[in-house]
């Protein structure tokens, strides 16, 4: 998905001699994917980027599953995960497969005194609550509410936090993620009728050679292992790169909603896709102006992938008694639908505000002990009529 994209100082072409002021060369870096075969970017650093001076003992971070195999629609009350200062202490993991990790996280403290890098994972983090910046050698990306943040793997960041109050919703993807193929010609250009564009994407900008020498730890993700390393230079060393292979971003409220006369499916809203899984942004627009349409979504019967909703913002004209950062998960293999009553006052309405990323995976999904400790016991009873 991402566009051809520079920053800072490159030579005329690839693989040629780039000599700094006093003489000696940059040290000239591809960072490609499966290979040689996929996108990949070129990046100039002042020094070789293999410079390990120690190798910590490595720790896991695995999610620890209690519930593998389930039929149970489930509710998760996200905002119960409880803050903590350090950024990835604070990511819970609360659904996973072999696709994919899903996590929330409320942190509170910037990245101070370590970097970090997922080598296993592309992530893409919606920001929910907080504003602040991210940080890479590539350059600077400001996010606020709303925006998608898609860091490919081997990215090594920082988050900056403004303040202490933060909340995130966290895909980790074990494939890239891109945009949905339908939206893109040939050569990859969005397509007019893509509900974003180019335009929308937020790039890296204000690149910051940090030309320095020391101890940097920087911690590195990799099969379920957290491996601390410390590197003798500055990670973010860039004197200029260009490529397709870099972070960037993207909000939620940029996304322009396809409607219709009768419902539309959430194939419309869908924004980004992985190997074995999309993601979908619900987001305020008009109702369907057929003049008996239905607005509320109908019963489905998901055979083949499990749903998961994470809602942000604004009325859910399907559900009853949703709270910010609650998350659903109505499991392939039993359908789901509106809760009762719902239908009925759908029609006539005009339009709804309602503002929610979906997760749809084609493996069923299983529940860690964090998602257990904040699951709502009664919602798969919810559809009764008498059940508040």
């Amino acid at each position: 998905m991402p566009i051809y994209h520079k920053l800072g100082h490159i030579p005329h072409k690839r693989h040629v001699v780039f000599r700094k002021p006093d003489g000696k060369l940059y040290a000239e870096e591809l960072v490609s994917t499966e290979g040689f075969s996929n996108v990949y970017s070129l990046i100039y650093h002042c020094h070789p980027p293999t410079i390990v001076k120690e190798l910590g003992e490595p720790y896991s971070v695995e999610p620890k599953i209690a519930r593998e195999k389930h039929l149970k629609s489930t509710s998760l009350k996200g905002f119960q995960i409880k803050p903590e200062d350090d950024y990835l202490k604070s990511r819970k993991p609360v659904l996973v497969n072999s696709d994919l990790h899903i996590s929330l996280a409320a942190p509170r403290k910037s990245m101070t005194d370590y970097f970090f890098k997922n080598s296993q994972a592309d992530e893409m983090i919606f920001v929910h609550v907080g504003s602040g910046t991210l940080k890479t050698g590539y350059g600077k990306i400001k996010f606020e509410y709303g925006d998608y943040l898609v860091i490919p793997r081997g990215t090594i960041y920082q988050m900056e936090f403004n303040d202490e109050n933060n909340r995130l919703f966290i895909v980790e993807s074990f494939t890239p993620i891109t945009s949905p193929k339908r939206y893109r010609n040939n050569v990859g250009q969005l397509l007019e009728h893509s509900p974003f564009c180019e335009r929308d994407m937020k790039l890296p900008q204000d690149l910051e050679c940090i030309d320095e020498t020391g101890d940097f730890k920087v911690l590195i993700k990799k099969q379920g292992l957290i491996y601390p390393y410390t590197y003798g230079t500055h990670p973010f060393d860039f004197v200029g790169w260009d490529g397709f292979h870099y972070p960037w971003a993207i909000s939620i409220h940029d996304f322009e909603p396809i409607t219709g006369r009768v419902h539309q499916p959430p194939p419309v809203h869908q924004m980004f896709e992985a190997h074995n899984f999309v993601v979908c942004s619900f987001v305020p627009r008009k109702y369907d102006y057929h003049p008996d349409a239905i607005p509320a979504p109908y019963n489905h019967s998901n055979v083949d992938s499990d749903e998961v909703l994470y809602y942000v913002d604004g009325d859910f004209m399907s559900r009853k008694s949703v709270e910010k950062g609650q998350i659903t998960l109505h499991p392939g293999g039993i359908p789901h639908g509106p809760h009762p009553g719902t239908v009925e006052r759908s029609i006539g309405k005009e339009r709804t505000e309602e503002l929610a990323v979906m997760v749809d995976p084609f493996r069923p999904l299983m529940l860690t002990e964090d998602a257990v400790g904040i699951e709502d016991p009664s919602y798969y009873i919810s559809w009764l009529e008498d059940h508040s």
